[in-house]
């Protein structure tokens, strides 16, 4: 199958054979698709390569067949997003996010979009916490997971904001202790319901149930971007 004029970003890319990379692309209208970038390691597909970097809006040509895509063409339609520093870090950690949490030729254009969205808001500065919240947070949904954020789990009634609450992927937000982990205030779960962005405690406890829920969708895998931002945060 021909695919013609697709917009989509590189989320990762490995050495394939002697001069090719084998890509991890996310697609507006087809998903994620692994794309075989032939010669592009030679010396005569340098150009071409340079376009192939994570953050860069592309237009991409395909021939797509059986599990893989055969690159055919690719454009830059704009500059890449700059991101630098902890911003980087965070582009990275979304694109780890989508090539473990999504499945190959499964489209979400929605999805397409979200991730496009996050990644001018990294690069506009801001909350870098608050982007990357919003962003689990809508990945989750589209994926099937959607947190429901607004009623306590076991009663059904609205959620207080000064009670604390534990969230559990398969049951919703329950009541708890003050010492339990990852805790985090009813207040934080409508702020994230309601999209408006919580105060540095509530990122933080926000953070944690985060990380806790992506893990289990993950079958309890650690992601390795978030190895490496623990090593950032010690070192300063």
């Amino acid at each position: 199958m021909l695919i013609e004029q697709q917009p989509a970003y590189v989320l990762h890319s490995r050495p394939y054979r002697e001069t090719s990379l084998l890509i991890e692309c996310l697609t507006r209208d087809h998903g994620r698709l692994g794309v075989v970038a032939r010669g592009v390691r030679s010396q005569r597909g340098r150009l071409q390569r340079s376009q192939l970097e994570p953050f860069q809006p592309l237009i991409l040509d395909l021939h797509l067949r059986g599990e893989l895509a055969t690159l055919r063409s690719a454009e830059s339609t704009t500059a890449p997003f700059r991101l630098t520093g902890d911003a980087n870090l965070a582009g990275l950690y979304l694109n780890e996010l989508m090539v473990r949490l999504t499945e190959r030729q499964d489209p979400h254009p929605h999805l397409f979009h979200a991730y496009a969205q996050t990644l001018m808001r990294l690069a506009e500065g801001g909350s870098l916490a608050w982007h990357l919240r919003r962003f689990e947070r809508d990945l989750l949904a589209v994926l099937g997971y959607a947190m429901q954020l607004n009623v306590e789990a076991d009663t059904g009634e609205p959620l207080q904001p000064d009670a604390l609450y534990t969230y559990r992927a398969e049951h919703g937000a329950m009541r708890c202790r003050p010492n339990e982990p990852h805790a985090v205030r009813g207040g934080d779960l409508l702020a994230l319901h309601e999209d408006r962005m919580p105060d540095t405690q509530g990122l933080h406890a926000l953070r944690g149930m985060m990380r806790e829920l992506i893990r289990f969708h993950l079958g309890g895998v650690e992601l390795r971007a978030w190895r490496v931002l623990r090593g950032a945060l010690t070192r300063r």
